[in-house]
Protein backbone atom coordinates (compact mmCIF):
# COMPACT_ATOMS: atom_id res chain seq x y z
CA UNK A 1 0.00 0.00 0.00
CA UNK A 2 1.13 3.55 -0.73
CA UNK A 3 2.22 6.10 1.83
CA UNK A 4 -0.87 8.14 0.93
CA UNK A 5 -3.22 5.25 1.73
CA UNK A 6 -1.75 4.94 5.21
CA UNK A 7 -2.07 8.68 5.82
CA UNK A 8 -5.65 8.70 4.54
CA UNK A 9 -6.50 5.71 6.71
CA UNK A 10 -4.88 7.23 9.79
CA UNK A 11 -6.83 10.46 9.29
CA UNK A 12 -10.09 8.54 8.97
CA UNK A 13 -9.86 6.97 12.43
CA UNK A 14 -12.70 8.17 14.64
CA UNK A 15 -11.84 11.31 16.60
CA UNK A 16 -8.46 11.75 14.92
CA UNK A 17 -7.09 15.30 14.99
CA UNK A 18 -3.71 17.01 15.20
CA UNK A 19 -3.39 16.61 18.97
CA UNK A 20 -4.27 12.90 19.07
CA UNK A 21 -2.29 12.20 15.90
CA UNK A 22 0.82 13.80 17.37
CA UNK A 23 0.44 11.78 20.56
CA UNK A 24 0.23 8.48 18.67
CA UNK A 25 2.86 9.10 16.01
CA UNK A 26 5.40 10.47 18.48
CA UNK A 27 5.42 7.09 20.23
CA UNK A 28 5.68 4.86 17.16
CA UNK A 29 8.36 6.61 15.18
CA UNK A 30 6.25 9.21 13.36
CA UNK A 31 5.12 6.93 10.53
CA UNK A 32 1.40 6.20 9.98
CA UNK A 33 2.34 2.95 8.22
CA UNK A 34 3.79 1.70 11.49
CA UNK A 35 0.43 2.25 13.17
CA UNK A 36 -1.15 -0.27 10.81
CA UNK A 37 1.67 -2.82 10.93
CA UNK A 38 1.73 -3.13 14.73
CA UNK A 39 -0.66 -5.42 16.58
CA UNK A 40 -3.39 -4.06 18.80
CA UNK A 41 -1.59 -5.28 21.90
CA UNK A 42 1.67 -3.65 20.79
CA UNK A 43 -0.11 -0.32 20.26
CA UNK A 44 -1.79 -0.54 23.65
CA UNK A 45 1.55 -1.27 25.29
CA UNK A 46 3.33 1.62 23.56
CA UNK A 47 0.51 4.10 24.20
CA UNK A 48 -0.14 3.01 27.77
CA UNK A 49 -3.87 2.53 27.20
CA UNK A 50 -6.19 0.41 25.09
CA UNK A 51 -8.58 1.89 22.53
CA UNK A 52 -11.04 0.77 19.89
CA UNK A 53 -8.83 2.68 17.42
CA UNK A 54 -6.25 -0.09 17.81
CA UNK A 55 -8.67 -2.92 16.96
CA UNK A 56 -7.72 -4.92 13.87
CA UNK A 57 -11.17 -4.63 12.28
CA UNK A 58 -11.22 -0.85 12.81
CA UNK A 59 -7.83 -0.38 11.17
CA UNK A 60 -8.58 -2.80 8.34
CA UNK A 61 -11.76 -0.94 7.48
CA UNK A 62 -9.90 2.37 7.53
CA UNK A 63 -7.35 0.97 5.07
CA UNK A 64 -10.06 -0.31 2.72
CA UNK A 65 -11.84 3.03 2.69
CA UNK A 66 -8.54 4.85 2.24
CA UNK A 67 -7.76 2.77 -0.85
CA UNK A 68 -11.05 3.87 -2.40
CA UNK A 69 -10.41 7.49 -1.45
CA UNK A 70 -6.93 7.40 -2.95
CA UNK A 71 -8.45 6.42 -6.29
CA UNK A 72 -10.93 9.32 -6.07
CA UNK A 73 -8.22 11.80 -5.11
CA UNK A 74 -5.91 10.83 -7.94
CA UNK A 75 -8.69 10.72 -10.52
CA UNK A 76 -9.90 14.24 -9.69
CA UNK A 77 -6.64 16.14 -9.22
CA UNK A 78 -7.19 16.66 -5.50
CA UNK A 79 -4.26 17.59 -3.28
CA UNK A 80 -3.99 16.03 0.17
CA UNK A 81 -2.23 17.75 3.07
CA UNK A 82 -1.29 15.54 6.04
CA UNK A 83 -0.40 17.34 9.25
CA UNK A 84 3.15 15.98 9.47
CA UNK A 85 6.06 16.23 7.06
CA UNK A 86 8.29 19.12 6.01
CA UNK A 87 6.68 19.41 2.58
CA UNK A 88 3.17 18.35 3.49
CA UNK A 89 1.59 21.65 2.44
CA UNK A 90 -0.64 21.54 5.51
CA UNK A 91 -1.69 25.14 6.37
CA UNK A 92 0.77 26.40 8.97
CA UNK A 93 -1.79 28.50 10.85
CA UNK A 94 -4.23 25.59 11.09
CA UNK A 95 -1.41 23.34 12.28
CA UNK A 96 -1.24 25.44 15.47
CA UNK A 97 -4.78 24.35 16.48
CA UNK A 98 -4.94 21.15 18.54
CA UNK A 99 -8.40 20.23 17.29
CA UNK A 100 -7.55 20.73 13.62
CA UNK A 101 -8.12 17.76 11.30
CA UNK A 102 -5.13 15.54 10.55
CA UNK A 103 -5.83 15.63 6.81
CA UNK A 104 -6.98 18.41 4.49
CA UNK A 105 -8.25 17.83 0.95
CA UNK A 106 -7.91 20.72 -1.49
CA UNK A 107 -9.02 21.31 -5.07
CA UNK A 108 -7.30 24.31 -6.62
CA UNK A 109 -3.90 25.97 -6.70
CA UNK A 110 -4.38 28.58 -3.97
CA UNK A 111 -1.57 29.14 -1.48
CA UNK A 112 -3.15 28.19 1.86
CA UNK A 113 -0.29 29.96 3.65
CA UNK A 114 -0.76 33.37 2.08
CA UNK A 115 0.72 36.42 3.80
CA UNK A 116 -2.75 37.84 4.59
CA UNK A 117 -5.47 35.26 5.24
CA UNK A 118 -8.80 36.91 6.04
CA UNK A 119 -12.00 35.08 6.98
CA UNK A 120 -15.26 36.86 6.21
CA UNK A 121 -18.37 35.23 7.68
CA UNK A 122 -21.91 36.08 8.60
CA UNK A 123 -25.56 35.22 8.49
CA UNK A 124 -27.23 33.33 5.66
CA UNK A 125 -29.89 36.06 5.77
CA UNK A 126 -27.63 38.87 4.60
CA UNK A 127 -29.13 42.33 4.28
CA UNK A 128 -28.26 44.99 1.73
CA UNK A 129 -26.20 46.68 4.45
CA UNK A 130 -24.08 43.59 5.05
CA UNK A 131 -23.65 42.70 1.40
CA UNK A 132 -22.65 46.25 0.44
CA UNK A 133 -20.10 46.37 3.27
CA UNK A 134 -18.65 43.01 2.21
CA UNK A 135 -18.25 44.21 -1.38
CA UNK A 136 -16.60 47.45 -0.26
CA UNK A 137 -14.28 45.80 2.25
CA UNK A 138 -12.99 43.18 -0.19
CA UNK A 139 -12.44 45.85 -2.86
CA UNK A 140 -10.51 47.95 -0.33
CA UNK A 141 -8.43 44.94 0.68
CA UNK A 142 -7.52 44.30 -2.95
CA UNK A 143 -6.66 47.93 -3.62
CA UNK A 144 -4.85 48.72 -0.39
CA UNK A 145 -2.76 45.82 0.93
CA UNK A 146 0.77 45.35 -0.35
CA UNK A 147 0.49 41.57 -0.04
CA UNK A 148 -2.28 39.95 -2.04
CA UNK A 149 -4.89 38.85 0.51
CA UNK A 150 -6.76 35.54 0.43
CA UNK A 151 -10.46 35.66 1.34
CA UNK A 152 -11.71 32.60 3.27
CA UNK A 153 -15.36 31.69 3.88
CA UNK A 154 -17.78 28.79 3.80
CA UNK A 155 -19.66 29.06 0.46
CA UNK A 156 -22.98 29.24 2.35
CA UNK A 157 -25.86 31.51 1.43
CA UNK A 158 -25.68 35.14 2.54
CA UNK A 159 -22.45 36.77 3.65
CA UNK A 160 -20.26 33.76 2.82
CA UNK A 161 -21.05 33.67 -0.86
CA UNK A 162 -21.04 37.49 -0.98
CA UNK A 163 -17.42 37.37 0.25
CA UNK A 164 -16.47 34.82 -2.42
CA UNK A 165 -18.23 36.83 -5.15
CA UNK A 166 -16.53 40.03 -4.06
CA UNK A 167 -13.13 38.33 -4.09
CA UNK A 168 -13.70 36.98 -7.59
CA UNK A 169 -14.79 40.42 -8.80
CA UNK A 170 -11.70 42.02 -7.23
CA UNK A 171 -9.33 39.45 -8.70
CA UNK A 172 -8.40 37.97 -5.32
CA UNK A 173 -7.93 34.27 -4.55
CA UNK A 174 -10.63 32.90 -2.30
CA UNK A 175 -10.90 29.67 -0.31
CA UNK A 176 -14.23 27.94 0.31
CA UNK A 177 -14.16 25.61 3.32
CA UNK A 178 -16.74 22.89 2.75
CA UNK A 179 -18.68 20.73 5.19
CA UNK A 180 -18.60 17.68 2.91
CA UNK A 181 -16.38 15.81 0.50
CA UNK A 182 -15.21 17.17 -2.83
CA UNK A 183 -17.54 14.86 -4.73
CA UNK A 184 -20.39 17.36 -4.30
CA UNK A 185 -21.16 21.02 -3.66
CA UNK A 186 -23.68 22.31 -1.14
CA UNK A 187 -25.71 24.32 -1.70
CA UNK A 188 -26.08 23.13 -5.28
CA UNK A 189 -26.97 26.68 -6.34
CA UNK A 190 -23.35 27.66 -5.66
CA UNK A 191 -21.73 25.11 -7.98
CA UNK A 192 -20.91 27.79 -10.52
CA UNK A 193 -19.19 29.87 -7.84
CA UNK A 194 -17.21 26.81 -6.71
CA UNK A 195 -16.02 26.21 -10.27
CA UNK A 196 -15.07 29.86 -10.68
CA UNK A 197 -13.17 29.83 -7.37
CA UNK A 198 -10.96 26.98 -8.57
CA UNK A 199 -10.59 28.42 -12.06
CA UNK A 200 -9.55 31.83 -10.67
CA UNK A 201 -6.69 30.63 -8.47
CA UNK A 202 -8.67 29.88 -5.30
CA UNK A 203 -9.42 26.53 -3.70
CA UNK A 204 -12.11 24.32 -2.25
CA UNK A 205 -10.93 22.86 1.06
CA UNK A 206 -12.42 20.19 3.32
CA UNK A 207 -11.53 17.66 5.98
CA UNK A 208 -14.12 15.19 4.65
CA UNK A 209 -13.55 12.30 2.26
CA UNK A 210 -15.83 11.69 -0.70
CA UNK A 211 -17.46 8.74 1.08
CA UNK A 212 -18.29 10.67 4.25
CA UNK A 213 -21.97 11.30 4.87
CA UNK A 214 -23.07 14.91 5.23
CA UNK A 215 -24.22 15.63 8.76
CA UNK A 216 -25.64 18.83 10.21
CA UNK A 217 -22.76 18.94 12.67
CA UNK A 218 -20.26 19.15 9.82
CA UNK A 219 -21.28 22.74 9.15
CA UNK A 220 -20.34 23.84 12.65
CA UNK A 221 -17.19 21.69 12.67
CA UNK A 222 -15.86 23.32 9.51
CA UNK A 223 -15.92 26.71 11.25
CA UNK A 224 -12.80 25.75 13.17
CA UNK A 225 -10.98 25.38 9.85
CA UNK A 226 -12.11 28.83 8.71
CA UNK A 227 -10.95 30.32 12.02
CA UNK A 228 -7.74 28.31 12.18
CA UNK A 229 -6.57 29.05 8.64
CA UNK A 230 -6.89 32.80 9.00
CA UNK A 231 -5.00 35.66 10.59
CA UNK A 232 -8.25 37.40 11.40
CA UNK A 233 -12.00 36.92 11.12
CA UNK A 234 -14.52 39.58 10.09
CA UNK A 235 -18.10 38.96 11.23
CA UNK A 236 -20.28 41.09 8.97
CA UNK A 237 -23.80 40.26 10.18
CA UNK A 238 -25.24 37.79 12.68
CA UNK A 239 -28.14 37.31 15.01
CA UNK A 240 -27.44 36.41 18.62
CA UNK A 241 -26.95 32.78 17.59
CA UNK A 242 -25.38 31.38 14.47
CA UNK A 243 -22.37 29.76 12.86
CA UNK A 244 -20.58 33.08 12.43
CA UNK A 245 -20.54 33.59 16.19
CA UNK A 246 -19.13 30.07 16.62
CA UNK A 247 -16.36 31.01 14.20
CA UNK A 248 -15.69 34.19 16.18
CA UNK A 249 -15.47 32.27 19.45
CA UNK A 250 -13.10 29.73 17.92
CA UNK A 251 -10.98 32.51 16.48
CA UNK A 252 -10.68 34.04 19.94
CA UNK A 253 -9.68 30.63 21.31
CA UNK A 254 -6.99 30.40 18.63
CA UNK A 255 -5.71 33.92 19.45
CA UNK A 256 -6.85 35.31 16.12
CA UNK A 257 -8.06 38.88 15.76
CA UNK A 258 -11.84 39.21 15.39
CA UNK A 259 -13.59 42.19 13.83
CA UNK A 260 -17.31 42.87 13.72
CA UNK A 261 -19.41 45.31 11.74
CA UNK A 262 -21.63 47.30 14.11
CA UNK A 263 -25.25 47.99 13.24
CA UNK A 264 -28.40 49.53 14.65
CA UNK A 265 -29.49 48.06 17.97
CA UNK A 266 -32.93 47.11 16.64
CA UNK A 267 -31.62 45.32 13.52
CA UNK A 268 -31.89 41.57 14.04
CA UNK A 269 -28.81 40.63 12.05
CA UNK A 270 -26.62 43.21 13.75
CA UNK A 271 -27.38 42.00 17.27
CA UNK A 272 -24.70 39.32 17.23
CA UNK A 273 -22.02 41.71 16.00
CA UNK A 274 -23.00 44.39 18.50
CA UNK A 275 -22.84 41.79 21.27
CA UNK A 276 -19.35 40.67 20.22
CA UNK A 277 -18.18 44.27 20.35
CA UNK A 278 -19.89 44.97 23.70
CA UNK A 279 -18.24 41.89 25.26
CA UNK A 280 -14.81 42.86 23.90
CA UNK A 281 -14.74 39.74 21.78
CA UNK A 282 -14.33 41.74 18.57
CA UNK A 283 -12.98 45.05 17.38
CA UNK A 284 -15.19 47.45 15.44
CA UNK A 285 -14.55 47.42 11.72
CA UNK A 286 -15.68 50.22 9.43
CA UNK A 287 -13.15 49.99 6.62
CA UNK A 288 -9.81 48.51 5.55
CA UNK A 289 -7.85 50.83 7.84
CA UNK A 290 -9.27 49.20 10.97
CA UNK A 291 -7.92 45.85 9.80
CA UNK A 292 -4.64 46.99 8.25
CA UNK A 293 -3.68 49.05 11.31
CA UNK A 294 -4.56 46.32 13.81
CA UNK A 295 -2.82 43.57 11.83
CA UNK A 296 0.12 45.84 10.98
CA UNK A 297 -0.21 44.89 7.33
CA UNK A 298 1.70 46.97 4.81
CA UNK A 299 -0.18 49.06 2.30
CA UNK A 300 0.68 49.31 -1.37
CA UNK A 301 3.18 51.90 -2.48
CA UNK A 302 1.38 54.30 -4.75
CA UNK A 303 4.20 56.05 -6.61
CA UNK A 304 2.61 55.37 -9.98
CA UNK A 305 -0.76 56.49 -8.67
CA UNK A 306 0.85 59.61 -7.27
CA UNK A 307 2.28 60.53 -10.65
CA UNK A 308 -1.03 59.91 -12.39
CA UNK A 309 -3.46 61.57 -10.00
CA UNK A 310 -1.32 64.14 -8.23
CA UNK A 311 0.66 65.61 -11.12
CA UNK A 312 -0.87 69.10 -10.74
CA UNK A 313 -0.51 69.64 -7.01
CA UNK A 314 1.00 72.73 -5.49
CA UNK A 315 3.88 72.18 -3.04
CA UNK A 316 1.72 72.17 0.12
CA UNK A 317 -0.82 69.80 -1.42
CA UNK A 318 2.02 67.48 -2.38
CA UNK A 319 3.26 67.52 1.21
CA UNK A 320 -0.26 66.61 2.39
CA UNK A 321 -0.33 63.67 -0.02
CA UNK A 322 3.14 62.52 1.08
CA UNK A 323 2.17 62.70 4.76
CA UNK A 324 -1.05 60.72 4.22
CA UNK A 325 0.75 58.13 2.12
CA UNK A 326 3.17 57.50 4.94
CA UNK A 327 0.69 57.53 7.82
CA UNK A 328 -2.41 56.07 6.17
CA UNK A 329 -4.66 58.58 7.89
CA UNK A 330 -4.11 61.64 10.09
CA UNK A 331 -6.08 64.05 12.21
CA UNK A 332 -6.22 67.67 11.10
CA UNK A 333 -4.16 68.67 14.14
CA UNK A 334 -1.52 66.06 13.26
CA UNK A 335 -1.30 67.32 9.70
CA UNK A 336 -0.99 70.90 10.95
CA UNK A 337 1.88 70.00 13.26
CA UNK A 338 3.61 67.86 10.66
CA UNK A 339 3.41 70.44 7.88
CA UNK A 340 3.68 73.56 10.07
CA UNK A 341 0.88 75.21 8.10
CA UNK A 342 -1.80 77.55 9.41
CA UNK A 343 -4.97 75.66 10.27
CA UNK A 344 -7.33 77.76 8.15
CA UNK A 345 -5.10 77.39 5.07
CA UNK A 346 -4.76 73.64 5.64
CA UNK A 347 -8.53 73.21 6.02
CA UNK A 348 -9.15 75.11 2.81
CA UNK A 349 -6.69 72.91 0.91
CA UNK A 350 -8.18 69.73 2.34
CA UNK A 351 -11.72 70.78 1.37
CA UNK A 352 -10.54 71.56 -2.15
CA UNK A 353 -8.68 68.25 -2.41
CA UNK A 354 -11.73 66.37 -1.15
CA UNK A 355 -13.89 67.99 -3.83
CA UNK A 356 -11.31 66.92 -6.42
CA UNK A 357 -11.53 63.33 -5.16
CA UNK A 358 -7.97 63.23 -3.82
CA UNK A 359 -8.63 62.83 -0.10
CA UNK A 360 -11.49 61.55 2.04
CA UNK A 361 -12.60 62.95 5.37
CA UNK A 362 -13.60 60.38 7.98
CA UNK A 363 -15.19 60.71 11.43
CA UNK A 364 -12.95 62.17 14.11
CA UNK A 365 -11.69 65.06 11.95
CA UNK A 366 -9.32 62.66 10.18
CA UNK A 367 -8.24 62.42 6.55
CA UNK A 368 -6.85 59.74 4.25
CA UNK A 369 -6.13 59.46 0.54
CA UNK A 370 -9.11 58.53 -1.62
Amino acid sequence: MSDLVHKLAFSRLHGMNVSLGESILSRIGGDPQQFFSMTASQLAAVMGFDSKLFADDMRSRALREAGQEEAFVRANGITTHFFTGDNSGYPVRLRECDDAPSMIYALGECNLDGACMIGIVGTRHATAYGTAFTDRLVTELANTLAERPVIVSGLAYGIDVAAHRAALAAGLPTVAVLAHGLNTIYPAAHRSYAAEIVKSGGALVTEYASSDAVHRGNFLARNRIVAGMCDCIVVVESDLKGGALVTARLANDYNREVFALPGRVNDRYSRGCNNLIARNMARIVSDINDIADTMNWKRKTVEGLQQELFSELDPVEQRIVDALMQAGEMRLSELQMSLNEQTHRLMGLLIDMELRGLVVSIPGNRYRLA
